[in-house]
Parts: structure tokens; C-alpha cells; sequence
């Protein structure tokens, strides 16, 4: 639901970026039956990726991409945890370094899920390798923060304040658990399970080349 660590500032960027991506989605629904086609021709397509190289149109796709969603739940899920965690990364970065750094962690998740299967020729779409770094540099910046999570105990529902390391350190788990798992079977296929892994690493170890340097000392 949320985090008790307060924005520093209002994460301007992080705002344009979850409108960016409503209105990229919004728009896409205008489009009726032209939408798969809008979709297939911004999308990264691994095989395509591999066979062209990182061409101009290809940098492009690696881009609009991270703007593009298959649904509602989609979208939303993956702007619940952009609100959530955005904020306070923007507000440890600066506004600029944020941008980059939310970029340059999805280019890394998506050639992680490239790598895992490169040969494949379902369109790559989605925020949630970016989102994902944010996620691993909120980890490092913020280990002692609480996220409030609803959380269902047969029909019961509690909201309880989770240790940020204890409900990252769970997400990323997860990850690994199903990317192996849909590596030797099709139970998970079309969830790029790796991308979300690669960009959270990634996010952790790029970190500290983006945090201010009083601000990343401060929360170790």
C-alpha cells in the first residue's frame, strides 16, 4: 500500500513517468483492433534484438517498450510499486540521475531476459525491469523502511508493516524461483521473470554511482 519513509520533495519525475505510462496505455485502447500492431511494432522482440544488433530502431524499441502494457492489472500493479518505492530513490538521486537510472536498469532487464532466451519472437513489454531497479536501489538507500501490505489470512485481511529487506528480499526470491522454473517448462510463459531479476540487481549495484554520496553513506 505504502512506505513510512516520507518524500524529500515532490518526485516530479517519477510522476511524469507513471503519467507517461497511463497515457501511452490510454492511447494504445484508442486504437481498436490496430493495438496488437501498435504493441508489436514498439515492442522488443529477443530474436529480432539478436539478428539486428543494437540498431537505431532497436535502441528506440529498447525505450518505448517500457511504456507499453498488456492490461489493466499490468499497468497498475506495476504503478502501485513505482508510487510506492519511486519517490524516495528520485529524492536520494536528484531528479536527472533518477530518469537515467530508471532507464538504464531497464535496458539492463531487458537484455537479461534477452540472454535467457534469445531466440524467442514474443514481444518484451512493460515497465517492470526498470521498476525493478528502483526496487534494488530502495533496498540499499532505505534497508531499515516499513512497507504496509495487505495481507489475506484466509478471510481475513490485516495490514501489516513489512521490513523493507524482509519484502524485497521475498519479491526478488520469487523471481529467481519462477525465472528457473520457466526455464524448463511453460507454467510461467509470459512473464519475464528475468527481466524483473536482472533489473534488480542491477539497481543494487548501480546505486551508489547515482545516489548523492552523503545520502548513500547516510543509510548503510
Amino acid at each position: 500500500m505504502k512506505d513510512n519513509i516520507p518524500s524529500r520533495s515532490f518526485p516530479v519525475v517519477n510522476v511524469l513517468l507513471i503519467i507517461a505510462n497511463l497515457l501511452v496505455f490510454a492511447y494504445g485502447m484508442t486504437l481498436g483492433r490496430h493495438y496488437e500492431e501498435f504493441m508489436y511494432s514498439n515492442a522488443v522482440v529477443p530474436v529480432q534484438l539478436v539478428a539486428d544488433g543494437f540498431t537505431g530502431e532497436q535502441l528506440v524499441r529498447l525505450t518505448t517498450a517500457m511504456f507499453l502494457h498488456g492490461g489493466w492489472f499490468h499497468l497498475l500493479s506495476n504503478m502501485l510499486y513505482l508510487w510506492i518505492f519511486g519517490d524516495n530513490v528520485e529524492g536520494r538521486m536528484g531528479h536527472f540521475k533518477y530518469l537515467i537510472f530508471y532507464l538504464l536498469t531497464g535496458y539492463i532487464a531487458t537484455i537479461a531476459h534477452v540472454l535467457t532466451d534469445p531466440q524467442s519472437p514474443v514481444p518484451l513489454i512493460g515497465a517492470s525491469g526498470a521498476i525493478a531497479g528502483v526496487l534494488g536501489a530502495y533496498l540499499i538507500l532505505f534497508p531499515r523502511a516499513k512497507v504496509l501490505t495487505l495481507v489475506f489470512i484466509f478471510v481475513f485481511i490485516q495490514i501489516v508493516p513489512i521490513p523493507a529487506v524482509v519484502f524485497l528480499g521475498l519479491w526478488f526470491v520469487l523471481q529467481l524461483l519462477s525465472g528457473a522454473a520457466n526455464l524448463t517448462s511453460q507454467a510461467a510463459q509470459g512473464v519475464a521473470f528475468w527481466a524483473h531479476a536482472g533489473g534488480f540487481v542491477a539497481g543494487i549495484l548501480l546505486v551508489k554511482l547515482f545516489a548523492r554520496r552523503e545520502e548513500y553513506f547516510n543509510y548503510q
